[in-house]
């Protein structure tokens, strides 16, 4: 938040869009006094703006970035690179739950930049509160953007702090305004009421957007209607002060069931999964399928004098020096997550000895040294040895395996930065083909794709859980096999040059009386693993986690493998009543004059 101005805005956020499909590419010329700005194209500059710095966010330590915030912290992902040193500092001590402190490098800059948002939308609601409808129609459509977007702001913050500034429209005036504020408000005796203002501001949204929006990338009533759910489904896990799960309020979950099948109802019509999971990650299908609710916007080439809206949240993660790709080597899948992807005779998973052993135990000689040839060959010793979910190959590219769908492009060890420390696993799903027209290189390298933030095969798995919950489990098992079943008909890109595919794939979906018994407790298994393997590596991992309440028990489990495979992790442990979230970091609460309370354990 710091230093939050009022005053002044670029001209380059003042266009009309009325027939305009790509409306965050700007150009920045000089600067205005707002007070000077009052017509209706004015008004979708300050909306504009509100947008644009969600995209124009100049580091990897955004809060839109998903592999560090909720894929790092979790089961799912090692942070890589070129070593422990590297990020270790931050980065590190997040992977590992050990000396990150207020003062981290990587937790200011998403407080700061989130607040920074959460004021463009404020000023925008303001402007337009005071305009005319008649000179304005669309006054209420851009209120329920801006409403929306500070909604998802005030979230993710929510979901990283716990305790958090709500900051709306109603606050104007001089920056002591805004330090008086605290992040927890006393009169209440937990942090309900933070959940309750976010979900007003969807609640708001879904009632003004339109079903449809005539520009690409602007909100529409759908992904209102999953956010209303989905904070709905956070609110009924609550939580005491030290973050553990103390009720779960089913009342909450039914009302989240309703909005929910508010979405289902249109299957088929405007929403539905793609025929291949593989469709979701690919740059072609930016904009362009049923299954995105709602995507973040990325251009390049689009004039600006960055090169274009690029995604630099996750510009450090392509592979190292290898077809075409530069930098730098981050974000690498665990042996565990890897694991997890296997399935039995049965093609069910293996729920309770996936990982019992691991690649790195078939890819050492008799002197224990690592044969590079092994590795080079995708490892057939290990991988002929298990039947694989398709989703195996959608979420990690392997050395001797196709690059992103191309039999002709066949991933090498060198594009593993530290396959010592981090093993070679590498995370695919937000990377793109090395001949895309979508990459930039500028001393980093980044890419264009969209960032895909909510999808139906999630909210197939939410209504899943709620059905669960509601003790309503034979409802449950339908949503969980639809997401399922397309798994196992994922495998039509997943081919050698040879035509032969990749890996053994066998996926079966679920028969109760067949192949399972599906009791709440088989069908609560299935509906994680299902959101496990289908959201991989996407950052969603560690809040279901957070919101289940099942932090603790997953990560010291997944430690106690994980240590035995790197001595890096030799010191990890998750601390219960602590590592659920951030700490609130010190230049914040410096500057809030002591307004702010810190997270307990820090």
């Amino acid at each position: 938040m710091k230093k939050i101005k009022y005053l002044f805005f670029t001209i380059a956020f003042l266009f009309t869009v009325s027939n305009c499909t790509e409306f965050l590419e700007v150009n920045p010329k000089q600067v205005l006094d707002d007070g000077l700005l009052t017509s209706p194209e004015d008004m979708e500059g300050f909306v504009t703006a509100a947008y644009a710095r969600i995209t124009d966010i100049p580091s990897w330590d955004s809060p839109f970035s998903p592999w560090w915030t909720g894929s790092l912290r979790s089961d799912d992902s090692y942070k890589g690179g070129g070593g422990t040193w590297d990020g270790g500092d931050g980065w590190g001590f997040m992977e590992t739950f050990v000396n990150l402190t207020p003062n981290g490098w990587p937790i200011d800059f998403p407080w700061y930049v989130s607040y920074q948002i959460i004021q463009r939308t404020n000023t925008a609601i303001q402007k337009l509160n005071i305009i005319p409808e008649e000179e304005f129609p669309l006054k209420d459509v851009r209120i329920g953007e801006m409403k929306f977007i500070r909604g998802f702001v005030h979230f993710r913050l929510k979901q990283f702090f716990k305790y958090i500034p709500y900051i709306d429209d109603n606050v104007v005036g001089t920056s002591t305004e805004f330090e008086a504020i605290p992040n927890r408000d006393d009169e209440f005796p937990n942090d309900q009421y933070l959940w309750e203002r976010i979900l007003q501001d969807f609640k708001d949204a879904e009632e003004s957007l339109p079903d449809v929006q005539p520009e690409k990338g602007r909100v529409d009533k759908n992904a209102a209607t999953a956010m209303v759910a989905r904070v709905l489904m956070f609110m009924a896990y609550e939580q005491n002060d030290r973050h553990q799960v103390v009720n779960i309020n089913k009342e909450r979950l039914t009302e989240a069931l309703v909005y929910l099948n508010k979405l289902t109802s249109q299957e088929g019509a405007k929403l539905d999964l793609t025929p291949d999971f593989g469709t979701n990650f690919v740059h072609s299908s930016d904009n362009n399928t049923q299954e995105s609710i709602w995507e973040i916007q990325y251009s390049i080439s689009d004039g600006s004098s960055t090169g274009g809206k690029i995604n630099r949240s996750e510009g450090l993660n392509h592979p190292w020096n290898w077809g075409g790709f530069i930098c730098c080597g981050f974000h690498q899948i665990s042996y565990s997550m890897a694991n997890a992807f296997k399935t039995g005779p049965d093609g069910l998973p293996l729920f309770d000895t996936y990982n019992d052993d691991d690649y790195g135990d078939y890819i050492t000689n008799s002197s224990g040294m690592v044969d590079f040839s092994l590795i080079d060959a995708g490892n057939p010793d290990y991988f002929d040895a298990y039947n694989w979910d398709p989703r195996f190959s959608h979420t990690i590219g392997l050395p001797g395996h196709p690059w992103k769908y191309d039999p002709d492009l066949i991933f090498q060890r060198q594009g593993i930065r530290n396959g010592d420390e981090y093993g070679y696993f590498k995370s695919v799903k937000e990377l793109p083909h090395p001949g895309c027209d979508c990459l930039l290189y500028d001393g980093w390298q980044f890419n264009s794709m969209n960032k895909r933030l909510i999808r139906y095969d999630e909210v197939l798995l939410w209504k899943a859980e709620v059905l669960i919950q509601l003790d309503r489990w034979d409802e449950a098992l339908e949503p969980i096999n639809k997401v399922r079943g397309r798994a196992a008909n994922s495998d039509e890109l997943l081919i050698m040059p040879d035509g032969s595919p990749i890996m053994n794939y066998h996926v079966e979906l679920y028969k109760p009386g067949e192949n399972c018994v599906w009791d709440k407790d088989f069908a609560w298994k299935a509906m994680e693993w299902e959101n496990r393997l289908e959201m991989a590596g996407e950052g969603r991992r560690f809040f279901d986690l957070q919101r289940w309440g099942t932090l603790e028990e997953t990560m010291n489990y997944y430690f106690s493998v994980e240590r035995e495979r790197f001595t890096w992790m030799a010191n990890a442990r998750f601390t219960e009543g602590r590592d659920e979230f951030f700490p609130i970091p010190q230049p914040q609460i410096n500057w809030a004059k002591g307004n702010y309370t810190q997270n307990p354990g820090y």
